[in-house]
């Protein structure tokens, strides 16, 4: 990536990098590594590497994978597309979701094609409300989304992927795939990469060795070695800034929220969908803001 302004010229970086501490180690040779299923698509496959485990119960497993199938999907869908999109036979995928309609979670139409019933947002009320961080992040997010007059999310990396947890309330209609609840992967979000930029070399390096680079748009970064340049430039400023990475029109910015300890817990980034914005304005306008959001939300956790 081209050297370009940023507010490290005139503040300082959240977490700078220094002899010391190390630059991103090159990439060694690592061998081929399986791919991670997509959290939000639970295949046949991931549940069958539990198959030795005799407190693994395989039944409950198929029942949230389809559950998880049928809520990554606007359209309604019918025994078969399930057990297909799944790899989970149509007999278990047909009394899983018998168990799902029964206990209200899951309508069928007189096409008997399944889709969700507004009970599950339960699960989400449940974990949203009992969440610490989700809970202390709202009002800093809704006065830093009004003061910006941007839309302003927070997300914590959970594995591969990232999960939004909380955005303002004043956010502009915004793209479905950035809603509280959405998961997206690591690499091409600024969230993403401005925590996967403080993992330990050792995890970094798995988390690359198992990545699929998917191109989303034509300015994705796919190229593993390129990827290691954008961390360690993230890691340099302090902030993440993707163009265009996900979706055409859209970008963002973030900075780490860290907890009273120094652990790196979650993300706040400002959102610009619909134009594309410069990485030296972004950084004039946001960073310091930014910054001070996440300084304000770390200084509320404990570790």
């Amino acid at each position: 990536m081209p050297n370009s302004a940023s507010p490290a010229d005139t503040v300082d970086p959240i977490e700078p990098a220094t002899p010391s501490s190390g630059a991103l180690a090159p990439a060694p040779a690592h061998p081929p590594a399986p791919v991670l299923a997509d959290y939000d698509v639970l295949g046949a496959e991931t549940i069958e590497r539990f198959a030795d485990d005799p407190d693994f119960v395989t039944a409950l497993a198929r029942g949230l994978a389809v559950l998880l199938e049928l809520s990554d999907k606007k359209r309604r869908m019918s025994i078969a597309q399930v057990s297909h999109r799944t790899g989970i036979p149509r007999a278990a995928v047909r009394r899983s979701l018998h168990t799902l309609v029964n206990l209200g979670f899951v309508s069928v139409d007189d096409a008997r094609r399944f889709y969700l019933r507004p009970r599950v947002l339960s699960f989400s009320h449940a974990y949203l409300s009992a969440s610490p961080l989700a809970v202390a992040a709202q009002p800093i997010l809704d006065r830093l989304g009004e003061n910006l007059r941007e839309a302003c999310s927070l997300a914590i990396l959970d594995g591969d992927e990232i999960t939004y947890l909380a955005r303002s309330a004043s956010s502009r209609i915004m793209s479905p795939s950035l809603n509280v609840g959405r998961r997206l992967p690591a690499f091409c979000t600024s969230i993403g990469q401005v925590l996967l930029a403080q993992l330990p070399a050792a995890e970094l390096d798995a988390y690359i060795a198992r990545t699929r680079f998917l191109p989303f748009t034509e300015f994705t970064v796919t190229s593993p070695a390129r990827f290691r340049e954008v961390l360690q430039r993230v890691h340099d400023n302090g902030y993440s800034y993707t163009s265009q990475q996900i979706e055409m029109r859209l970008c963002t910015m973030a900075v780490p929220v860290r907890d009273r300890e120094g652990h790196y817990v979650a993300g706040i980034n400002v959102i610009l969908q619909g134009r594309v914005v410069a990485e030296p304005d972004m950084a004039e306008l946001f960073f310091r803001p930014l910054r001070e959001a996440a300084l304000e939300l770390g200084s509320l956790l404990l570790a």
